[in-house]
C-alpha cells in the first residue's frame, strides 16, 4: 500500500488544492501549512502552466497570476523542501504532461522522491497512455493518481483496478469550478469502484460548501476542494492565510 493510501484509509478526508506561486511563491508554504493546521489530510499543489485544460476560470487565472509573479519549477521544488521541514502530510502535484515531459520523466520522478512529493495528478494523460510514465514513477515511489469521470462508464472498473494512492472521482462534466448543484449519480459510480479496489476515493470538481462536503463524504472517503480555496486567495491575496484556515477547518468538520 502506498503512503497516500495508508494515510487516507479508514477515515473521512479533506483534500485542499492551491496553485503554487499565487500570489507569490513565498506565500505558498504558508498557505499549505494553514491547510495542514486546519485539518487537511492531503494537499494538492498545482504546478503553474500556461494551458491548464482541465481548469475553469478561477484556477486558470491563478495560473496566470503565478506565472506573472515568476513561479517556476525550481522555485516550487525549493518551496516543497521548506514545507517538508514542518509537515509529513501527503503532498501531490497536479500538473500536465508537457512540464513533466520537458523536465524529463526520470529526472522529474527522482526529484519528487527527493523532496517528498507522494503523487502526481496529470489530467491530460489518459489511462491508456499513462504506461509511458508509470514504470519510472513506481521506481521512485510516486503514485500516479487516476481520475474517473461520469463519462468513464465501462472504463470505470478498469481504471479503478489499477489505481494507486487515491482515486479522484470527478463529480461533473466540464472543468473545475464551484457548482451550486451536482446532480451526477456518484453513488452508483462509487459502488462500481468499490467492487474492484480498496483504494481510497475522493470526489472533486465543484464542491465548495459544508453541505456538499458532508453529503459526498457519506459514501466516499472524502472530498477535494480547489476553486473555493483559490477564490479566497484571489480575494485576499497575501493576507489569505487565516481565511484559508477558517474555511478548511469548517470543511474538515463537515466531512467528519
Amino acid at each position: 500500500m502506498s503512503r497516500i493510501s495508508d494515510r487516507l484509509k479508514n477515515k473521512k478526508n479533506f483534500i485542499g488544492f492551491l496553485t503554487a506561486g499565487d500570489p507569490c511563491m513565498d506565500k505558498t508554504k504558508e498557505f499549505v501549512l494553514e491547510m495542514v493546521n486546519a485539518g487537511a489530510d492531503l494537499v494538492e499543489i498545482g504546478i503553474p502552466f500556461s494551458d491548464p485544460i482541465a481548469e475553469g476560470e478561477v484556477i486558470q487565472n491563478a495560473n496566470v497570476r503565478a506565472l506573472n509573479a515568476g513561479a517556476n519549477l525550481s522555485k516550487l521544488f525549493d518551496c516543497i523542501v521548506e514545507i517538508r521541514k514542518e509537515t509529513d502530510i501527503p503532498l501531490v502535484f497536479l500538473t500536465y504532461a508537457n512540464p513533466v515531459f520537458k523536465y524529463g520523466y526520470e529526472n522529474f520522478m527522482k526529484k519528487c522522491n527527493e523532496i517528498g512529493i507522494d503523487g502526481l495528478i496529470i489530467p491530460d494523460i489518459p489511462y491508456e497512455e499513462k504506461g509511458e510514465i508509470l514504470d519510472v514513477a513506481k521506481k521512485y515511489d510516486v503514485d500516479i493518481i487516476s481520475m474517473i469521470a461520469p463519462t468513464s462508464k465501462e472504463r470505470i472498473q478498469m481504471i479503478a483496478k489499477d489505481s494507486t494512492g487515491f482515486l479522484y472521482v470527478v463529480s461533473s462534466l466540464g472543468v473545475t469550478g464551484m457548482r451550486s448543484n451536482i446532480n451526477t449519480n456518484l453513488e452508483e459510480i462509487v459502488d462500481s469502484i468499490r467492487k474492484v479496489t480498496d483504494t481510497p476515493l475522493c470526489i472533486g470538481f465543484g464542491i465548495n460548501n459544508e453541505e456538499q462536503a458532508k453529503h459526498f463524504s457519506e459514501f466516499a472517503d472524502g472530498v477535494i476542494v480547489g476553486s473555493a480555496i483559490v477564490k479566497i486567495i484571489e480575494k485576499y491575496g497575501e493576507d489569505s492565510g487565516k481565511h484559508i484556515y477558517e474555511y478548511v477547518e469548517k470543511m474538515k468538520k463537515a466531512v467528519e
